[in-house]
Protein backbone atom coordinates (compact mmCIF):
# COMPACT_ATOMS: atom_id res chain seq x y z
CA UNK A 1 0.00 0.00 0.00
CA UNK A 2 1.52 3.48 -0.99
CA UNK A 3 2.20 6.23 1.12
CA UNK A 4 -0.97 8.46 0.99
CA UNK A 5 -1.00 12.46 1.42
CA UNK A 6 -1.45 12.32 5.32
CA UNK A 7 1.80 10.26 5.65
CA UNK A 8 3.29 12.39 3.71
CA UNK A 9 2.97 15.57 5.27
CA UNK A 10 3.11 14.11 8.78
CA UNK A 11 6.86 13.25 8.06
CA UNK A 12 7.79 16.52 6.27
CA UNK A 13 6.25 18.25 9.30
CA UNK A 14 8.39 16.03 11.89
CA UNK A 15 11.15 16.94 9.48
CA UNK A 16 10.56 20.94 9.34
CA UNK A 17 10.53 20.38 13.40
CA UNK A 18 13.29 18.40 13.98
CA UNK A 19 15.84 20.61 12.19
CA UNK A 20 14.20 23.93 13.84
CA UNK A 21 15.42 22.51 17.18
CA UNK A 22 18.64 21.52 16.10
CA UNK A 23 19.14 24.94 13.74
CA UNK A 24 18.22 26.84 17.19
CA UNK A 25 20.61 25.17 18.94
CA UNK A 26 23.77 25.20 16.58
CA UNK A 27 23.38 29.01 15.35
CA UNK A 28 22.85 30.32 18.92
CA UNK A 29 24.12 28.75 21.53
CA UNK A 30 27.45 29.76 21.46
CA UNK A 31 26.26 33.27 21.28
CA UNK A 32 23.42 33.05 24.34
CA UNK A 33 26.00 31.79 26.67
CA UNK A 34 29.19 33.46 25.93
CA UNK A 35 28.12 37.15 24.72
CA UNK A 36 24.34 37.76 26.73
CA UNK A 37 25.60 35.28 30.08
CA UNK A 38 29.32 36.38 30.09
CA UNK A 39 31.04 32.98 29.83
CA UNK A 40 34.50 32.77 29.01
CA UNK A 41 34.71 32.07 25.29
CA UNK A 42 37.41 29.56 25.54
CA UNK A 43 35.75 27.86 28.49
CA UNK A 44 32.25 27.62 26.12
CA UNK A 45 34.34 26.28 23.38
CA UNK A 46 35.80 23.36 24.65
CA UNK A 47 32.18 22.24 25.98
CA UNK A 48 30.63 22.62 22.89
CA UNK A 49 33.50 20.30 20.96
CA UNK A 50 33.33 17.82 23.67
CA UNK A 51 29.56 17.96 23.37
CA UNK A 52 29.80 17.41 19.83
CA UNK A 53 32.25 14.54 19.98
CA UNK A 54 30.49 13.17 22.23
CA UNK A 55 27.46 13.02 20.32
CA UNK A 56 29.25 11.98 17.19
CA UNK A 57 30.48 8.92 18.90
CA UNK A 58 27.27 8.12 20.61
CA UNK A 59 25.35 7.63 17.24
CA UNK A 60 26.30 4.36 16.54
CA UNK A 61 25.37 2.89 20.23
CA UNK A 62 21.64 4.78 19.68
CA UNK A 63 21.47 3.01 16.26
CA UNK A 64 22.50 -0.53 18.26
CA UNK A 65 19.62 0.09 20.95
CA UNK A 66 17.06 1.55 18.34
CA UNK A 67 17.85 -2.11 16.20
CA UNK A 68 16.59 -3.93 19.16
CA UNK A 69 13.77 -2.61 20.52
CA UNK A 70 10.54 -4.50 20.10
CA UNK A 71 7.60 -3.16 21.25
CA UNK A 72 3.51 -2.92 20.51
CA UNK A 73 4.14 0.21 19.33
CA UNK A 74 7.03 -0.47 17.17
CA UNK A 75 10.74 -0.53 17.00
CA UNK A 76 11.03 3.57 16.07
CA UNK A 77 8.39 5.26 17.67
CA UNK A 78 8.66 4.78 21.36
CA UNK A 79 11.89 6.17 21.21
CA UNK A 80 10.75 8.74 18.22
CA UNK A 81 8.42 10.43 20.80
CA UNK A 82 10.34 9.77 24.62
CA UNK A 83 13.26 11.33 22.41
CA UNK A 84 11.39 14.38 21.18
CA UNK A 85 9.57 15.50 24.59
CA UNK A 86 13.18 14.85 26.56
CA UNK A 87 15.00 16.81 24.10
CA UNK A 88 12.53 19.57 23.95
CA UNK A 89 12.62 20.32 27.69
CA UNK A 90 16.86 20.26 27.37
CA UNK A 91 15.93 22.73 24.64
CA UNK A 92 14.38 25.20 26.96
CA UNK A 93 16.84 24.43 29.94
CA UNK A 94 19.69 24.93 27.73
CA UNK A 95 17.94 28.83 26.90
CA UNK A 96 17.07 28.99 30.76
CA UNK A 97 20.52 29.17 32.41
CA UNK A 98 19.76 29.79 36.32
CA UNK A 99 20.95 33.09 37.66
CA UNK A 100 24.91 32.14 38.34
CA UNK A 101 28.16 32.48 37.61
CA UNK A 102 31.30 31.73 37.15
CA UNK A 103 32.23 27.89 36.91
CA UNK A 104 28.20 26.60 38.29
CA UNK A 105 27.05 28.52 35.12
CA UNK A 106 29.89 26.72 32.94
CA UNK A 107 28.90 23.21 34.87
CA UNK A 108 25.19 23.66 33.45
CA UNK A 109 25.98 24.74 30.24
CA UNK A 110 27.82 21.86 29.99
CA UNK A 111 25.64 19.06 31.37
CA UNK A 112 22.53 20.53 29.57
CA UNK A 113 24.24 20.69 25.90
CA UNK A 114 25.18 17.01 26.14
CA UNK A 115 22.06 16.25 27.69
CA UNK A 116 20.37 17.87 24.65
CA UNK A 117 22.77 16.50 22.33
CA UNK A 118 22.43 12.49 23.58
CA UNK A 119 18.29 13.00 23.51
CA UNK A 120 18.54 14.23 20.09
CA UNK A 121 20.22 11.59 19.17
CA UNK A 122 17.44 9.56 20.58
CA UNK A 123 14.72 10.76 18.38
CA UNK A 124 17.34 12.11 15.08
CA UNK A 125 18.36 8.51 14.47
CA UNK A 126 14.99 6.26 14.44
CA UNK A 127 13.37 9.87 12.48
CA UNK A 128 15.61 8.54 9.63
CA UNK A 129 16.25 4.75 9.87
CA UNK A 130 12.34 4.33 10.20
CA UNK A 131 12.17 5.13 6.88
CA UNK A 132 12.18 1.67 5.74
CA UNK A 133 9.62 0.16 7.59
CA UNK A 134 6.86 2.27 6.43
CA UNK A 135 7.81 2.90 2.17
CA UNK A 136 8.58 1.01 -0.15
CA UNK A 137 11.81 0.30 -1.88
CA UNK A 138 12.78 2.64 -5.40
CA UNK A 139 10.98 6.11 -6.31
CA UNK A 140 8.48 5.70 -2.63
CA UNK A 141 11.43 6.22 -0.57
CA UNK A 142 13.68 8.14 -2.49
CA UNK A 143 10.60 10.35 -2.63
CA UNK A 144 9.95 10.22 0.98
CA UNK A 145 13.81 11.02 2.04
CA UNK A 146 14.07 13.72 -0.39
CA UNK A 147 10.93 15.08 1.39
CA UNK A 148 12.52 14.73 4.56
CA UNK A 149 15.68 16.21 3.37
CA UNK A 150 14.15 19.35 2.11
CA UNK A 151 11.54 20.08 5.19
CA UNK A 152 14.71 20.00 7.47
CA UNK A 153 15.72 22.80 5.30
CA UNK A 154 13.02 24.36 5.43
CA UNK A 155 12.99 24.42 9.41
CA UNK A 156 16.69 25.37 9.68
CA UNK A 157 15.87 28.50 7.53
CA UNK A 158 12.81 29.43 9.32
CA UNK A 159 15.02 29.66 12.96
CA UNK A 160 17.64 31.45 10.89
CA UNK A 161 15.62 34.23 9.38
CA UNK A 162 13.08 34.45 12.37
CA UNK A 163 15.00 34.10 15.65
CA UNK A 164 16.63 37.55 16.47
CA UNK A 165 13.40 39.41 15.19
CA UNK A 166 11.31 36.87 17.46
CA UNK A 167 14.08 37.42 20.82
CA UNK A 168 13.55 41.00 20.36
CA UNK A 169 10.24 40.86 20.07
CA UNK A 170 9.09 38.41 22.50
CA UNK A 171 11.79 39.71 24.90
CA UNK A 172 10.95 43.12 24.48
CA UNK A 173 14.45 44.18 23.92
CA UNK A 174 15.77 41.73 26.78
CA UNK A 175 17.63 38.79 24.77
CA UNK A 176 18.03 36.58 27.24
CA UNK A 177 14.32 36.39 28.43
CA UNK A 178 13.82 36.78 24.62
CA UNK A 179 15.33 33.30 23.82
CA UNK A 180 13.91 31.52 27.27
CA UNK A 181 10.67 32.35 25.46
CA UNK A 182 11.74 31.49 21.71
CA UNK A 183 13.16 28.07 23.16
CA UNK A 184 9.45 27.33 24.59
CA UNK A 185 7.60 28.38 21.75
CA UNK A 186 10.32 25.70 19.38
CA UNK A 187 10.49 23.14 21.66
CA UNK A 188 6.47 23.10 21.84
CA UNK A 189 6.19 23.11 17.97
CA UNK A 190 8.75 20.84 18.10
CA UNK A 191 6.47 17.57 19.54
CA UNK A 192 3.29 18.95 17.97
CA UNK A 193 4.96 18.38 14.83
CA UNK A 194 6.64 15.17 15.89
CA UNK A 195 3.09 13.87 17.62
CA UNK A 196 2.23 14.22 13.99
CA UNK A 197 4.42 11.67 12.81
CA UNK A 198 4.06 9.58 15.26
CA UNK A 199 0.65 8.85 15.17
CA UNK A 200 0.21 9.48 11.36
CA UNK A 201 2.39 6.84 10.53
CA UNK A 202 2.57 3.29 10.99
CA UNK A 203 5.36 0.99 10.62
CA UNK A 204 4.14 -1.33 8.15
CA UNK A 205 7.06 -3.88 7.93
CA UNK A 206 9.96 -5.00 10.50
CA UNK A 207 13.05 -4.49 8.93
CA UNK A 208 16.59 -5.42 10.24
CA UNK A 209 17.99 -1.81 10.77
CA UNK A 210 21.96 -1.89 9.73
CA UNK A 211 24.12 -0.56 12.26
CA UNK A 212 28.01 0.64 12.43
CA UNK A 213 30.39 0.31 15.27
CA UNK A 214 33.17 2.90 15.29
CA UNK A 215 35.30 0.02 14.35
CA UNK A 216 33.00 -0.08 11.28
CA UNK A 217 34.10 3.15 10.31
CA UNK A 218 37.56 3.69 10.84
CA UNK A 219 38.02 0.03 8.70
CA UNK A 220 35.95 1.39 5.89
CA UNK A 221 38.02 4.49 5.72
CA UNK A 222 40.85 2.87 5.96
CA UNK A 223 40.23 -0.11 2.67
CA UNK A 224 38.21 2.69 0.89
CA UNK A 225 40.84 5.33 0.09
CA UNK A 226 38.10 7.29 -2.39
CA UNK A 227 35.64 7.32 1.16
CA UNK A 228 38.64 8.83 3.01
CA UNK A 229 39.41 11.73 0.50
CA UNK A 230 35.55 12.70 0.79
CA UNK A 231 35.30 12.85 4.41
CA UNK A 232 38.43 14.90 4.89
CA UNK A 233 36.87 17.15 1.97
CA UNK A 234 33.64 17.31 4.17
CA UNK A 235 35.34 18.29 7.40
CA UNK A 236 36.92 20.81 5.50
CA UNK A 237 34.13 22.73 4.12
CA UNK A 238 31.90 22.34 7.15
CA UNK A 239 34.42 23.46 9.48
CA UNK A 240 34.74 26.62 6.79
CA UNK A 241 31.08 27.09 6.83
CA UNK A 242 30.57 26.72 10.35
CA UNK A 243 33.39 28.83 11.60
CA UNK A 244 31.35 31.75 10.04
CA UNK A 245 27.52 30.65 10.75
CA UNK A 246 29.01 31.25 14.46
CA UNK A 247 30.75 34.62 13.74
CA UNK A 248 28.46 36.44 11.64
CA UNK A 249 25.90 37.20 14.40
CA UNK A 250 28.57 39.05 16.14
CA UNK A 251 29.46 40.83 12.79
CA UNK A 252 26.03 42.01 12.53
CA UNK A 253 26.04 43.37 16.36
CA UNK A 254 29.21 44.88 16.80
CA UNK A 255 30.69 45.80 13.17
CA UNK A 256 28.00 46.37 11.07
CA UNK A 257 25.68 47.74 14.43
CA UNK A 258 22.90 50.20 14.74
CA UNK A 259 19.85 49.95 17.49
CA UNK A 260 18.19 47.50 15.04
CA UNK A 261 21.32 45.42 14.04
CA UNK A 262 19.28 42.16 13.92
CA UNK A 263 16.71 43.28 11.03
CA UNK A 264 20.05 43.38 8.74
CA UNK A 265 21.33 40.43 10.17
CA UNK A 266 17.49 38.90 9.76
CA UNK A 267 17.95 40.25 5.96
CA UNK A 268 20.89 38.53 5.40
CA UNK A 269 19.86 35.17 6.44
CA UNK A 270 17.03 34.95 4.57
CA UNK A 271 18.58 36.20 0.96
CA UNK A 272 21.21 33.49 1.89
CA UNK A 273 18.50 30.92 2.56
CA UNK A 274 17.09 32.12 -0.46
CA UNK A 275 19.86 31.37 -2.35
CA UNK A 276 21.03 27.71 -0.88
CA UNK A 277 17.73 26.35 -1.75
CA UNK A 278 17.44 27.72 -4.89
CA UNK A 279 20.85 26.74 -5.67
CA UNK A 280 20.20 22.94 -4.63
CA UNK A 281 17.15 23.33 -6.38
CA UNK A 282 17.58 25.32 -9.62
CA UNK A 283 21.45 26.17 -10.23
CA UNK A 284 22.88 22.58 -9.52
CA UNK A 285 20.30 20.87 -11.75
CA UNK A 286 21.04 23.62 -14.76
CA UNK A 287 25.00 22.92 -14.64
CA UNK A 288 24.77 19.26 -14.70
CA UNK A 289 23.53 19.54 -18.53
CA UNK A 290 26.93 21.13 -18.77
CA UNK A 291 29.33 19.47 -16.44
CA UNK A 292 30.31 16.60 -14.60
CA UNK A 293 30.18 16.60 -11.05
CA UNK A 294 33.94 17.18 -10.71
CA UNK A 295 33.78 19.91 -12.87
CA UNK A 296 30.77 21.45 -10.45
CA UNK A 297 32.30 20.73 -7.39
CA UNK A 298 35.11 22.56 -8.83
CA UNK A 299 33.34 25.59 -9.20
CA UNK A 300 31.46 25.51 -6.30
CA UNK A 301 34.40 25.39 -4.30
CA UNK A 302 35.92 28.73 -6.38
CA UNK A 303 32.57 30.41 -6.09
CA UNK A 304 32.91 29.99 -2.13
CA UNK A 305 36.36 31.19 -2.26
CA UNK A 306 35.95 34.11 -4.49
CA UNK A 307 32.67 34.95 -2.36
CA UNK A 308 35.38 34.73 1.04
CA UNK A 309 37.24 37.12 -0.84
CA UNK A 310 35.03 39.53 -1.60
CA UNK A 311 33.25 39.62 1.97
CA UNK A 312 37.13 40.10 3.38
CA UNK A 313 37.31 43.42 0.84
CA UNK A 314 34.12 44.59 1.60
CA UNK A 315 34.56 44.54 5.56
CA UNK A 316 37.26 47.56 5.46
CA UNK A 317 34.87 49.39 2.99
CA UNK A 318 31.96 51.68 3.94
CA UNK A 319 29.40 48.98 4.27
CA UNK A 320 25.62 48.02 4.44
CA UNK A 321 23.61 45.16 4.09
CA UNK A 322 23.11 45.34 0.42
CA UNK A 323 26.72 45.45 -0.37
CA UNK A 324 26.75 42.21 1.48
CA UNK A 325 24.36 40.45 -0.29
CA UNK A 326 26.98 39.73 -3.32
CA UNK A 327 29.23 37.82 -1.27
CA UNK A 328 26.60 35.81 0.76
CA UNK A 329 25.40 35.01 -2.91
CA UNK A 330 28.54 33.08 -4.02
CA UNK A 331 29.17 31.64 -0.29
CA UNK A 332 25.29 30.27 -0.32
CA UNK A 333 24.76 29.31 -3.49
CA UNK A 334 28.12 27.41 -3.30
CA UNK A 335 27.09 26.02 -0.31
CA UNK A 336 23.69 24.78 -1.89
CA UNK A 337 25.54 23.12 -4.45
CA UNK A 338 28.25 21.32 -1.91
CA UNK A 339 25.76 19.86 -0.07
CA UNK A 340 24.36 17.81 -2.51
CA UNK A 341 27.73 17.07 -4.41
CA UNK A 342 29.12 16.07 -0.94
CA UNK A 343 25.54 13.16 -0.94
CA UNK A 344 26.52 12.06 -4.62
CA UNK A 345 30.33 11.55 -3.96
CA UNK A 346 29.84 9.72 -1.36
CA UNK A 347 27.34 7.27 -2.64
CA UNK A 348 30.24 7.17 -5.80
CA UNK A 349 32.46 5.39 -2.94
CA UNK A 350 30.03 2.71 -1.79
CA UNK A 351 30.27 1.70 -5.34
CA UNK A 352 33.64 1.83 -5.34
CA UNK A 353 34.19 0.19 -2.45
CA UNK A 354 32.05 -2.95 -3.54
CA UNK A 355 34.25 -2.81 -6.75
CA UNK A 356 37.44 -2.90 -4.76
CA UNK A 357 36.67 -4.60 -1.82
CA UNK A 358 34.02 -6.74 -2.92
CA UNK A 359 31.73 -5.36 -0.21
CA UNK A 360 29.13 -3.17 0.07
CA UNK A 361 29.28 -0.89 3.13
CA UNK A 362 26.29 1.37 2.29
CA UNK A 363 25.10 1.79 5.93
CA UNK A 364 28.25 2.81 7.49
CA UNK A 365 29.57 5.06 4.58
CA UNK A 366 26.51 7.22 5.13
CA UNK A 367 26.53 7.00 9.05
CA UNK A 368 29.87 8.96 8.83
CA UNK A 369 27.88 11.66 7.11
CA UNK A 370 26.45 12.83 10.52
CA UNK A 371 29.86 11.68 12.33
CA UNK A 372 32.08 13.96 10.71
CA UNK A 373 29.41 17.01 10.61
CA UNK A 374 29.04 17.16 13.75
CA UNK A 375 32.75 16.50 14.33
CA UNK A 376 33.03 20.01 12.00
CA UNK A 377 30.82 21.60 13.90
CA UNK A 378 32.81 21.14 17.02
CA UNK A 379 35.66 21.92 15.52
CA UNK A 380 34.55 25.02 14.33
CA UNK A 381 32.74 26.38 17.42
CA UNK A 382 35.99 25.77 19.39
CA UNK A 383 37.43 28.20 16.31
CA UNK A 384 34.99 30.69 16.90
CA UNK A 385 35.00 30.96 20.68
CA UNK A 386 39.47 31.29 20.47
CA UNK A 387 38.17 34.19 18.46
CA UNK A 388 36.03 35.55 20.55
CA UNK A 389 38.31 35.09 23.34
CA UNK A 390 41.15 36.58 21.80
CA UNK A 391 39.81 39.71 20.69
CA UNK A 392 37.71 40.12 23.84
CA UNK A 393 33.60 40.17 22.68
CA UNK A 394 31.18 39.57 25.22
CA UNK A 395 30.36 42.62 26.50
CA UNK A 396 26.35 43.73 25.83
CA UNK A 397 24.26 43.28 28.35
CA UNK A 398 21.01 41.99 28.87
CA UNK A 399 18.99 45.49 28.61
CA UNK A 400 20.36 45.12 24.87
CA UNK A 401 23.27 48.05 25.56
CA UNK A 402 26.25 47.04 23.02
CA UNK A 403 29.42 47.97 24.14
CA UNK A 404 31.78 49.38 21.01
CA UNK A 405 34.45 47.18 19.92
CA UNK A 406 37.98 48.20 19.52
CA UNK A 407 39.35 48.43 15.90
CA UNK A 408 41.87 45.57 16.84
CA UNK A 409 39.26 43.62 18.18
CA UNK A 410 36.59 44.18 14.71
CA UNK A 411 39.75 43.27 12.63
CA UNK A 412 40.52 40.07 13.73
CA UNK A 413 36.90 39.15 13.85
CA UNK A 414 36.67 39.94 9.98
CA UNK A 415 40.03 37.75 9.75
CA UNK A 416 38.47 34.90 11.72
CA UNK A 417 35.77 34.54 9.51
CA UNK A 418 36.80 35.36 6.20
CA UNK A 419 40.38 34.22 6.41
CA UNK A 420 40.64 30.66 8.23
CA UNK A 421 37.45 29.27 6.07
CA UNK A 422 39.54 30.47 3.10
CA UNK A 423 41.75 28.38 3.75
CA UNK A 424 40.17 25.49 5.14
CA UNK A 425 37.84 26.20 1.41
CA UNK A 426 41.60 26.42 -0.88
CA UNK A 427 42.58 22.88 0.88
CA UNK A 428 39.81 21.31 0.25
CA UNK A 429 40.19 22.00 -3.65
CA UNK A 430 43.85 21.11 -3.55
CA UNK A 431 43.11 17.63 -1.80
CA UNK A 432 40.13 16.63 -4.01
CA UNK A 433 42.13 17.51 -7.16
CA UNK A 434 45.01 15.57 -6.31
CA UNK A 435 42.99 12.29 -4.43
CA UNK A 436 39.75 11.92 -5.91
CA UNK A 437 39.15 10.04 -8.82
CA UNK A 438 35.68 8.82 -9.38
CA UNK A 439 34.68 10.48 -12.43
CA UNK A 440 31.58 9.71 -14.33
CA UNK A 441 33.54 7.43 -17.14
CA UNK A 442 35.30 5.61 -14.11
CA UNK A 443 31.64 5.20 -12.74
CA UNK A 444 30.61 3.62 -15.63
CA UNK A 445 32.73 1.23 -15.38
CA UNK A 446 32.79 0.44 -12.06
CA UNK A 447 28.85 -0.01 -12.38
CA UNK A 448 29.20 -2.24 -15.24
CA UNK A 449 31.44 -4.75 -13.57
CA UNK A 450 29.26 -4.93 -10.26
CA UNK A 451 26.44 -5.26 -13.05
CA UNK A 452 28.36 -7.96 -15.13
CA UNK A 453 29.46 -10.13 -11.56
CA UNK A 454 25.97 -9.79 -10.87
CA UNK A 455 24.86 -11.34 -13.76
CA UNK A 456 27.64 -14.06 -13.76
Amino acid sequence: MELNLKEKISYGVGAVGKDMVYMLTATFVLYYYQDLLHINALAMGIILLVARVFDALNDPFMGIIVAKTKTRWGRFRPWLFTGSLLNALCLYLLFSAPSIKGAGLIAWAGVIYILWGVTYTMMDIPFWSMIPAFTKAGKEREGISALGRSCAGVGSALVQVFTMMAVYALGKGNEVAGFRLVALLIGIIFVLFIGMTCFSIKEKSTVDMPTSTIKDMLKSLLNNDQALIIVLTIVLVNVSVYITSNLVIYFFKYDLGGKSWYYNFTSFNTFGGATQILSMMLLFPLMRKFFNTIKIFHIALWMAIVGYITLFVITFMPMNIYILFVPAFFIFAANGMLLVLTTIFLANTVDYGEYKNKRRDESVIFSMQTFVVKLASGVAALVAAICLAVFSFGSSSETGHIVKMSYQSLVGLRMTMTIIPLIGLVVANVLFKKRYKLDDNYMKTIINEIEEKKHD
